[in-house]
């Protein structure tokens, strides 16, 4: 619970622990269960909000200022692995990193977006999902999501858990309350990372000069399209969106997401070896981001 409002309490989760659910419910740190409802959920963050009734709540947890915390900094995961039988189980840990670009997938293991993460060593288990990640004052700095278990080749591996950061909790259950769902700006393309092409790619197909390493590549103009009304053509390289650099799609997304649909920004995208500017007036997202190719 982080927030109490007259009889109302508001719970805050992963999206794909209620996806799919024909019933939730909540169990208080008393072992009380209590009937829950949905009020809004976004599979792009991974986070939903319920509601529950709040004669039985007399606490609710407070956020901590994510972009505050620091690589090596303790933290502890608060959760329920395996199910109800292990609730309220804690694990201490370290950061790792304060921001991983990890894909989102859904329960079916369709990937339904990026998503820019805490890293953390704090063991996360099946159950932690939707649980608090905690500095030692006792803030929420995480909502944990996911873990790594294993890679494509199937090497085992061990302490790699991701939170998805308060301060993008705050701001995407605060429109959930608010309105139910999300709608986001896009720039209406398809992309990926200018350093997944290979070097003779970059100077035969994009000719992008050799001092441009970071960057996004355009593959696709969508319809309707932000980016193709402003001018911008396939394979034309954004590496400057309302003048902060664009590294790679997290730079981009978190660039996107400070405006709102119908801002006007100015984008430096490089056309061959020349370098452009143009105006775009984001429209809404009709797609969420996903890994190379992305739609954006």
């Amino acid at each position: 619970m982080y927030k109490k409002n007259g009889n109302t309490a508001y719970v805050v989760t992963n999206n794909h622990v209620v996806s799919g659910s024909s019933k939730l419910e909540v169990i208080l740190s008393s072992g009380k269960k209590i009937n829950a409802k949905i009020v809004g959920t976004d599979a792009t963050t991974d986070l939903a909000v319920l509601k529950i009734n709040a004669a039985n709540v007399s606490t609710v947890a407070s956020f901590g200022n994510s972009n505050q915390i620091e690589a090596g900094q303790s933290v502890l995961a608060i959760g329920s692995p395996l199910g109800s039988d292990y609730a309220t189980s804690v694990t201490e840990g370290i950061i790792s990193a304060k921001k991983r670009t990890v894909q989102v997938q859904d329960n079916s293991g369709s990937t339904t977006g990026n998503a820019s993460v805490i890293q953390t060593d704090a063991a996360i288990n099946p159950g932690n999902s939707g649980g608090p990640l905690i500095n030692l004052a006792g803030q929420v700095i995480g909502i944990n999501s996911m873990k790594l278990s294993s890679d494509e080749e199937g090497t085992s591996v061990e302490g790699m858990g991701f939170s998805i950061p308060s301060n993008e909790v705050v701001s995407v259950i605060n429109q959930l309350v608010k309105n139910g769902k999300i709608t986001r700006p896009a720039l209406g393309i398809e992309l990926v990372g200018l350093d997944n092409i290979s070097a003779a790619q970059q100077k035969s197909i994009l000719k992008v000069p050799s001092s441009v390493t970071k960057g996004i590549v355009v593959m696709k103009i969508l319809s309707p399209s932000a980016a193709g009304n402003a001018g911008l053509k396939k394979y034309d390289v954004i590496t400057e969106l309302d003048g902060e650099k664009v590294t790679d799609e997290a730079k981009l997304k978190d660039a996107l997401y400070k405006h709102k649909i119908g801002d006007s920004v100015s984008v430096k995208y490089y056309r061959g070896g020349d370098l452009k500017t143009a105006t775009i007036k984001l429209s809404e997202s009709t797609s969420s981001l996903s890994s190379e190719s992305s739609s954006e």
